[in-house]
């Protein structure tokens, strides 16, 4: 923490360098406009008089066209409210469970997606569970189409189960509530599938956090975590390129939230929250989405009205939900510290024990990679203490997709979201660590490109790249906490005693009606008489319309680009100056010693303790165990150092693998226990993992045959030369050594070392990333064997575009 002195002389300072950092924003911004200017190419026509007569008709077409989906736009908006806002899936489903049923009900249900006609599922497969997010819109984001994440699982042969949501909240239902309800959803697809692995939970933007809730506080229940798009650490960003965190500090806090709950009548409207999303891109919000569509009138409008069906759908909460999320989140960022609580307890996103994949976008405004991955950071700060914990986290980034991309593209289902069900069939045989998942795309023998997925093992350390200023300047959210908190009790104290009994609930849903998003839909539907006259002279316009390209359409598209970019301009200054405003405010806030008390200890100097290995019983573990021990282990010092994991090759080898009847007779749970076991004490004693390997083995014919089963296994692969070297290198060492006549009869447990006894053997101990080098052993008689670490791919790399 900074002394009396550092923060007086900071305080002094800062105004100024805000100012300057301010002044570069704004020569940034113009110098982008500038660059963006360009002429326009005036086009050669022979016939100036009939080209201007032919755009102008052509204009008048599309204007009519334009004008008409859009009151197909609002006639949609009007039946699917009068329908009761039904989820907008692709695919057909059965309600199977009810949330409003419930003890404690909740507007939520279980749906199970059937497959389409062709797609065979096989019952004993992981099941997936969709979880969309709540954040004023409707579900069926993930299933919006055939090419998404419910195809791919379906494709898969996954039974798939989808979280649906209604438009209003039951009666006093807390997120609490959500949370166990989703957790019973969880039990019934369990119930279902007795055989098959525990289900993949995959949630989407909002709905990745409250996946988090639900498998920190029920990780017995959930096989595998996906989480796309979705912000954990709220505060993270960089500065300049991710305005809307500074939102809650510039509004002054929850207070906001809890008037727009009060002029609902206790529900909060989702509409403000579209509203600040589509406040984002003011240039692709007014310009570029509505010119798209009227560029492409002949072709465009089924696919704008199938989006705008969702997008227009305004959803509910009551106003604890709204307020939790608020304070905890928003405002808060109480999760990664365990400071987020219920009526259940503390959520502890330590108690996750289901492997994590992580799938964030360099081009998302609304969850940027720095919110989707610093909670790894704020939780396990260096790769020992990941390793420590047992857990696997898997990161997926994209260069160039927005954060709708993430769920509704095409290409983004057919190659991310395919890739990741098909990694969630081994990643519970991953060993513990942080993995990028890399995806390049490659030529097949048939001569068509195709998707090939492989794992990059990462150190934890190498994520604090991702944001500047190593963090800093996530301390004035601390101070906005504490402003937020007084806000909060001024307004429940003055304000909300007259203000909510005023507020009925026809005024409540008048407000909402008239809300700007609802008005630009009712108001220019088929009730609209001028629409409705519009609508004829469209269906006249289509029967005679002849699709064209007028010579003049490049000026008209010139002119949208220099509109658009004006519209940039503006963006990026009111952001700068909104930057300015919060670091100015809260800045010297939190340097007068406001809030200190909410500054995380990632954010302190002291910095956060190293984990703590019990090496005397890690040590007394490694002549323990049976061949099944012995193969994994052998699997692990296999693979140990290679650059990189083929995710479909590790699918083949580990079904190889269970051939083995040692393996194939245990259960899952047990099977994936021993990994991490095993990979703990090959990660921390490298050396003596291979020494005490053939003590796991009944006999030496039992290792002999693991290595001979091995030595198929990696015969059949291709480009196996690593592995085969370490197979080779490894039988080298520990099969001759040992004769027939040392092994003994039956093996007899050992006890294990008093824990304040040194071991006898001389050891060689991984350390921690984070601490200093030991000093080199004087003594000759030490053997130091250096811990594997895979390393960058050396081998055959993609084109630089087919790179993720």
């Amino acid at each position: 923490m900074l002394s009396s002195s550092e923060r007086l002389a900071t305080a002094s300072t800062l105004p100024v360098r805000l100012g300057l950092l301010w002044q570069r924003r704004i020569r940034d911004a113009l110098t982008r406009f500038a660059h963006a200017q360009t002429l326009p190419q005036v086009p050669f026509t022979a016939n100036p008089f009939f080209a201007a007569f032919d755009y102008l008709a052509d204009s008048f077409e599309r204007q009519t066209l334009f004008w008409d989906t859009f009151r197909q736009r609002g006639d949609n908006y009007l039946e699917h409210a009068k329908a009761g806002k039904p989820p907008l899936l692709h695919f057909s489903y059965d309600i199977i469970v009810d949330g409003r049923q419930f003890k404690r009900p909740v507007n939520y249900a279980l749906a199970a997606i059937t497959p389409p006609e062709g797609v065979v599922i096989d019952p004993e497969a992981r099941p997936y569970v969709i979880i969309d997010p709540r954040a004023g819109h409707g579900p069926g984001i993930g299933g919006f189409k055939d090419d998404s994440e419910v195809g791919m699982a379906l494709r898969a042969g996954s039974p798939v189960y989808f979280c649906l949501f209604f438009p209003e909240p039951e009666a006093g239902q807390t997120l609490a509530d959500v949370t166990a309800a989703e957790a019973d959803f969880l039990r019934e697809v369990i119930r279902r599938h007795p055989d098959s692995p525990k289900p993949a939970l995959v949630g989407n933007c909002q709905g990745g956090w409250a996946a988090m809730l639900v498998a920190a506080q029920n990780p017995e229940l959930v096989g595998a975590l996906v989480m796309n798009g979705a912000p954990v650490s709220y505060w993270a960003g960089n500065d300049g390129g991710n305005p809307m965190r500074y939102a809650g500090g510039n509004l002054g806090g929850a207070w906001t939230a809890l008037l727009a709950s009060d002029l609902g009548k206790g529900k909060f409207d989702g509409a403000y929250l579209v509203d600040n999303f589509e406040g984002l891109d003011p240039a692709n919000t007014l310009v570029k989405k509505n010119y798209h569509l009227y560029d492409q009138i002949d072709t465009e409008p089924p696919r704008f009205l199938e989006f705008e069906r969702w997008w227009g759908g305004y959803f509910l909460m009551n106003e604890e939900e709204i307020r939790w999320i608020v304070e905890n989140l928003f405002i808060g960022n109480n999760l990664t510290e365990g400071k987020a609580v219920s009526q259940a307890g503390a959520f502890d996103l330590r108690q996750l024990r289901a492997p994590v994949v992580v799938f964030a976008s360099m081009g998302d405004n609304i969850t940027p990679p720095q919110q989707a991955f610093n909670w790894i950071l704020d939780l396990y700060p260096n790769t020992a203490a990941l390793k420590h914990s047992g857990q696997v986290i898997v990161g997926l980034e994209h260069k160039t997709t927005g954060h709708l991309g993430i769920f509704v593209s095409a290409k983004i289902a057919q190659k991310e979201h395919a890739k990741i069900v098909e990694l969630l069939q081994v990643i519970e045989t991953l060993e513990p660590g942080l993995y990028q998942l890399k995806i390049d795309t490659v030529t097949g023998d048939d001569g068509q490109p195709r998707y090939e997925a492989e794992l990059i093992e990462r150190e934890v350390e190498e994520l604090r790249g991702l944001q500047k200023f190593e963090r800093h300047d996530e301390a004035p959210f601390a101070a906005v906490e504490a402003i937020s908190t007084l806000g909060t009790s001024i307004y429940s104290t003055l304000v909300r005693p007259w203000l909510a009994p005023l507020v009925t609930e026809d005024a409540a849903e008048i407000g909402r009606q008239l809300h700007p998003l609802r008005v630009q839909h009712w108001g220019w539907s088929s009730y609209n008489p001028l629409a409705k006259l519009n609508a004829g002279v469209a269906e006249v316009v289509r029967e005679h319309r002849q699709p064209r390209e007028p010579e003049l359409r490049s000026l008209e598209r010139w002119a949208t680009q220099q509109l658009a970019t004006s519209l940039d301009l503006y963006r990026d200054l009111r952001d700068a100056t909104s930057e300015l405003q919060f670091f100015h405010t809260y800045g010297l806030l939190g340097l007068a010693g406001i809030g200190v008390e909410n500054i995380p200890d990632y954010l302190k100097k002291q910095g956060q303790a190293e984990p703590q290995f019990d090496d005397a019983a890690l040590l007394a573990r490694l002549p323990k165990g049976d061949n099944a021990d012995g193969l994994i282990r052998l699997a692990i010092l296999i693979t140990q150092g290679l650059s990189s994991i083929k995710v479909e090759r590790r699918s083949a080898a580990y079904e190889w693998l269970l051939q083995e009847p040692a393996l194939a007779a245990l259960a899952p749970e047990t099977r994936h226990a021993k990994i991490r076991e095993q990979a703990l004490l090959a990660w921390r004693f490298p050396a003596e993992a291979r020494k005490t390997l053939p003590q796991l083995f009944d006999s030496r014919d039992a290792l002999a045959s693991a290595f001979e089963h091995f030595d198929a296994l990696v015969h059949v692969i291709p480009d196996s030369t690593e592995a085969l070297h370490n197979l080779a290198e490894l039988r080298a060492e520990v099969l001759p050594t040992r004769t027939v006549t040392e092994w003994p009869a039956a093996k007899t447990p050992t006890a294990a070392p008093p824990a304040d006894e040194k071991p006898a053997r001389t050891v060689t101990r991984r350390k921690p990333a984070a601490s200093k080098p030991a000093a080199t052993p004087t003594s000759t008689a030490t053997t130091t064997a250096k811990p594997a670490r895979r390393k960058p791919s050396a081998g055959k790399t993609a084109t630089k575009e087919d790179k993720e």
